[in-house]
């Protein structure tokens, strides 16, 4: 296991998941992934390190399997349950579980979710599953258009719900900046950027598509403000066309590879 990559508060809680799991699965369970924000960004960045910054939100953890049963699942859902206070106190989520052949089939129909595993993670136990996987840039493309019209209709239908006041309009600004902010990191994805904080993911959806850097980081600033101040609604005229010129540059967007 690759624990000098894992933060020293991680590995005990991921160890008793891993023994869980192998107890249920055995020579079956192909790979234990650690992936996304408590994962280094890469293998380089994860040379020489024996800690990782301390990353928000609970843990996520992948298992492929060889192949996976209801009775597995009951075995695995027992097993889990009785650690589920110790795995919530080490901030550990619910495993993903999946048998490798469905993963490797799924990549077309899941491009940005295990894109998002396959460009973040940490193999820690097992073989490594990601080893000549890509994801189809096309795919991505696609996921990324019907997120970003997805997003066009859930603004204008919460405008049309909110009345126009100024204090609900607010909310619905703060409450959707982080489905924006996905947005634009899976723009950078595309194309091959991988900005190292809300500044770089900025500027490069300015450069990228047009959209004012400035009103990314007002967005973003305003992610996980439940009680946003009113002047949030001043945003959304703004915050509403460059969410559609999002959804214009991912229906024009085509490969330069």
């Amino acid at each position: 296991m690759r624990w000098d990559t894992v933060a020293p508060s991680l590995r005990a809680p991921l160890e008793r998941m891993h023994a869980a799991l192998g107890a249920v699965f055995g020579d079956r369970l192909r790979a234990f992934v650690l992936y996304g924000e408590h994962a280094p960004a890469s293998p380089t960045a994860a040379a020489g390190r024996h800690d990782l910054a301390a990353a928000p939100g609970p843990a996520t953890t992948l298992a492929l399997v060889d192949s996976l049963s209801f009775v597995d699942l009951e075995a695995c859902a027992a097993r889990l349950s009785a650690l589920s206070r110790q795995l919530a106190r080490g901030g550990l989520a619910t495993p993903l579980i999946l048998p490798l052949d469905e993963f490797q089939r799924s990549l077309d129909a899941f491009p940005l979710e295990y894109g998002a595993i396959v460009a973040r993670h940490v193999v820690l136990a097992g073989e490594d599953p990601f080893a000549g996987v890509s994801i189809e840039p096309s795919d991505v493309r696609r996921a990324c258009e019907v997120q970003a019209k997805s997003h066009v209709i859930h603004l204008r239908e919460g405008y049309l719900e909110s009345g126009a006041a100024r204090a609900a309009v607010a909310r619905l600004v703060a409450a959707s900046a982080p489905a924006f902010a996905g947005l634009l990191a899976n723009l950078a994805r595309l194309e091959g950027v991988e900005p190292a904080g809300p500044d770089e993911l900025a500027s490069h959806a300015a450069a990228a598509a047009g959209i004012s850097a400035a009103l990314v980081r007002q967005g973003l600033d305003l992610r996980g403000n439940d009680r946003p101040p009113d002047a949030a609604a001043d945003l959304y005229r703004e915050y509403l066309a460059a969410a559609g010129r999002l959804s214009h540059f991912f229906d024009q967007w085509r490969s330069s590879q």
